[in-house]
């Protein structure tokens, strides 16, 4: 394969899922309210520049909104492809976040997966391996958790995930079916952000609607970068959770990623 240059800027490597301690305040009205952010971030290639990784574009998007806890999907870390840089730890360290990157499949000598940012701390981190139906030649999906400190000391669980992108729409039905059941026996406040890889119609947000209510209704799309015509990227929390919606937008921004941005602003 044909290595990638690597723009910008070189960090550094650690190991995955560890967190660290920060300071970064945010500027919410309340602290019940939260910013909860969802990216694609097509392991920082911008689409119009094959063969480039630049990590500073997908940190400044991911700045200028300013979220409190964010869902990263298609992260490497330590892949040849991305110049053996681990892109958890150097998004979370220039954001000032604590982090949990959550493996879903070896790839080109590094792992890739999906990660929670959170600038609040992060504890009782779990991957849940999702189901993949035999002969689907489906590539393994997870979905990361975490436990997370807010400011007003309550807590919440967050999951982070990226579903089955086959046309066969069967995997992703079941992984919506296991993150129901996770949902459903999850006790704290839950919410889920991730790309899902299926639109509003389809009978996998109808089951997902069944447990969990998404920020918007009418979305917006986010799929593809260059006039997107779908949404498949959700922000959502469980149905019995005392949230409530306080906006939802999908960031333009067409550079830096393939999918657009999904920013929820919830009150709790």
């Amino acid at each position: 394969m044909k290595k990638l240059i690597f723009a910008l800027f070189v960090f550094l490597s650690a190991s995955c899922g560890t967190t660290r301690n920060q300071s970064t305040s945010t500027n919410r009205s309340s602290e019940s309210e939260l910013k909860i952010m969802s990216y694609n971030i097509h392991i920082g290639n911008p689409p119009s520049k094959p063969g480039i990784i630049d990590m500073e574009a997908i940190i400044k998007t991911i700045k200028a909104e300013n979220p409190d806890i964010v869902s990263l999907q298609e992260v490497d870390v330590n892949t040849a492809r991305s110049g053996k840089i681990n892109q958890a730890e150097i998004i979370a360290r220039k954001l000032g976040m604590n982090f949990f990157f959550a493996k879903s499949i070896d790839h080109d000598g590094g792992d890739y997966g999906v990660c929670i940012l959170s600038r609040f701390p992060v504890s009782e981190t779990k991957i849940y391996h999702l189901t993949t139906l035999a002969g689907t030649k489906g590539e393994p999906r997870v979905m990361a958790t975490a436990r997370i400190q807010l400011k007003n000391g309550k807590y919440i669980r967050f999951g982070a995930t990226h579903l089955d992108h086959l046309k066969d729409p069967s995997n992703r039905e079941a992984q919506i079916e296991e993150i129901n059941k996770i949902g459903t026996d999850e006790t704290l406040p839950f919410i889920i952000a991730g790309d899902l890889n299926a639109e509003t119609e389809s009978g996998a947000i109808q089951k997902l609607d069944q447990v969990f209510s998404r920020t918007c209704i009418r979305c917006e799309p986010t799929f593809p970068v260059v006039k997107p015509d779908r949404t498949i990227d959700f922000i959502a929390f469980k149905k019995t959770d005392s949230f409530s919606i306080i906006s939802h937008h999908v960031v333009q921004e067409h550079y830096a990623s393939d999918h657009l941005p999904v920013v929820a602003l919830l009150r709790f």
